[in-house]
């Protein structure tokens, strides 16, 4: 017999068909595809949505999410999850990096590292995650991420290395 638990919490998660956005994403640069994302025109990803983070700026070679940690997102101990921080990394980082893609371009990541630096709770007050390319070569790419809060407190930081995919022809650099 199971016990019923004490003050339960709910929570619904709502998302567009993901197809919609990336039937988008093949006829965009990367760059046109965020802004229409940021501006609403678009679906964003149903990962964002599952976790609460939202792209705050767009810019070529630089992205920002931002979210508000909540009880949801914590681990058995209490405290937010490791997988917030490195899910918002490898976002803005991956998405950093998107900006600077031409149509028809993707990329996928090959290697994240995330190093935590501050615990975070549902109190801790919004984050933002900044992305910014370091490097963007006609195959691999690679990028750097921050983790802080809205007074420049660092919770992470990390790096990523991605593969770029080109559409045949395009004579990508490397």
């Amino acid at each position: 017999m199971s016990e019923q638990p004490v003050n339960p919490r709910t929570r619904t998660v709502t998302w567009r068909d993901p197809r919609e956005g990336a039937s988008a994403a093949k006829t965009l640069s990367g760059l046109e595809y965020l802004r229409a994302i940021q501006r609403g025109e678009l679906p964003g990803p149903p990962i964002a949505e599952l976790m609460g983070f939202s792209p705050v700026e767009v810019e070529e070679g630089r992205v920002v999410f931002a979210v508000k940690p909540g009880e949801h997102h914590y681990n058995p101990i209490g405290m937010v999850h490791g997988g917030l921080a490195a899910t918002l990394m490898d976002s803005a980082m991956g998405c950093a990096i998107h900006t600077m893609l031409p149509v028809g371009a993707g990329y996928t990541t090959l290697e994240l590292h995330v190093n935590y630096v501050k615990g975070i709770a549902h109190d801790t007050g919004q984050l933002l995650c900044r992305g910014e390319v370091i490097h963007l070569g006609g195959r691999v790419a690679t990028a750097q991420g921050r983790l802080v809060d809205e007074k420049g407190t660092l919770y992470a930081h990390g790096t990523t290395t991605c593969m770029v995919f080109r559409p045949p022809g395009s004579g990508g650099k490397e």
